[in-house]
């Protein structure tokens, strides 16, 4: 079954847990919007395409509803706002807003990428109990949910006088499938969110910091690659990217879509298939999962992706494809749209506004080399970049052990 490995003993991307869409009032307009709930299941027939929206701009706040919260000197509130995809189709997101209770100006903004939760409802990080917390990971002895959730530091990051923006990313908790390992879209996802920030009056300014881990550890360092339209009136000063993957360094794996013809009969690493299902519902026009998936392995993803957690889906494909035959297809096909829609999606192909801080673990479940390949692509395109290195910590562990040094690193640029 899925031994959580990511990609041969380089695994890792976090896991999720279950949530479903309730019906609640938006206090912003009044109007019903779907939120995440607590309490329940996803729905199984929830679709993978979300509707279209018009008459909206990225950036603008839906609803936000005040929440209580356990961090010391700290007020709260969960968002839906509205932001744009790598193709500039504009989507629902929900996140939280988390600020010091105290007055004040001109205050540091941080934006926060989490990372892998899945790929719908099962994956949102603001409907876990109480999740306005410093990171509690799922391998971690006192967690009781199925994901990674909160913001590592958090009560330093409030201390500091930051506003903290956290985005659960599209898909999760919010219409259609989440476009997982798409790093440009939950950088934007992450940017928007911001901007909401400084719509509610919590004296947010002008100069952003990021930080983010695995799957947002590579929108992080997307981030700052982003377009000026998408900063708006922001200043992004830097960007804090730990234990990174990015969608082109999943793709050209060994163990990643490339390599499955080889032997179909063998399952695909949960965190590949999730990246093709991301991408593929990125780009419908151009993509269909039957390039890359068998019928048996379609009818998988169609039917438990809102509802099955990372290692739950991936346990699934690994039982499934023991029992009734191959998921994957011999001889994919469609390869050359597939990878110019992950060069349009992958972080470290543009050259960056912004200087980044890249955290580094021991390698055991995200591979040393493709962190440094991220770092030496950055640098080629003529990105400012810092690596610093955590021997002792794990992939699980290095978000925990190194936002002390993030915070000092960002607080340095603003």
């Amino acid at each position: 079954m899925q031994r959580r490995l990511f990609l041969a003993a380089a695994a890792g991307l976090a896991a999720v847990t279950q949530i479903p869409f309730v019906q609640a009032k938006g206090k912003e307009n009044g109007a019903p919007t779907r939120t995440c709930s607590s309490s329940g299941v996803p729905s199984s027939t929830k679709s993978r395409f979300a509707p279209l929206i018009s008459g909206k701009a990225p950036g603008t706040l839906l609803s936000r509803e005040e929440i209580e919260v356990s961090i010391t000197g700290a007020r709260a509130w969960k968002v839906r706002y509205i932001s744009k995809d790598v193709n500039g189709v504009l989507h629902e997101v929900s996140g939280l807003v988390i600020a010091p209770k105290a007055a004040g100006i001109n205050r540091k903004l941080l934006t926060w990428c989490h990372g892998t939760t899945g790929l719908g409802d099962a994956a949102c990080p603001s409907a876990q109990p109480g999740p306005v917390r410093d990171l509690i990971t799922y391998f971690d002895a006192p967690s009781t949910q199925q994901i990674d959730y909160g913001v590592p530091g958090l009560q330093s990051w409030i201390n500091d006088g930051y506003v903290v923006c956290a985005s659960d990313y599209q898909g999760q908790g919010t219409p259609g499938q989440h476009q997982y390992e798409v790093n440009r879209t939950q950088a934007r996802d992450a940017v928007y969110l911001a901007r909401v920030a400084r719509q509610m009056e919590l004296g947010a300014g002008s100069k952003l910091g990021c930080a983010g881990w695995s799957q947002g550890g590579g929108a992080a360092i997307a981030v700052a690659e982003l377009d000026a339209a998408d900063y708006g009136d922001l200043n992004l000063v830097g960007s804090v990217t730990m234990s990174p993957v990015s969608t082109a360094a999943l793709f050209d794996s060994p163990s990643g879509p490339s390599a499955m013809g080889s032997d179909p009969t063998k399952p695909p690493e949960i965190h590949v298939a999730m990246m093709l299902a991301g991408l593929q519902v990125a780009n419908p026009d151009i993509l269909n999962l039957s390039d890359f998936f068998t019928p048996l392995g379609v009818e998988i993803i169609e039917t438990a992706w809102n509802i099955q957690p990372v290692h739950h889906l991936g346990d699934t494909i690994d039982r499934l494809c023991l029992l009734k035959g191959p998921v994957m297809q011999a001889k994919p096909a469609n390869l050359d749209r597939w990878k110019e829609a992950v060069a349009a999606a992958s972080a470290a192909t543009r050259k960056a506004t912004a200087p980044v801080l890249l955290c580094m673990d021991n390698g055991v479940f995200n591979p040393l080399v493709w962190q440094q390949d991220l770092a030496n692509k950055f640098k080629t395109l003529g990105g400012s970049i810092q690596v610093k290195h955590y021997p002792n910590d794990d992939h699980f562990s290095l978000p925990n052990s190194c936002a002390p040094e993030a915070r000092t690193w960002l607080n340095g640029l603003f």
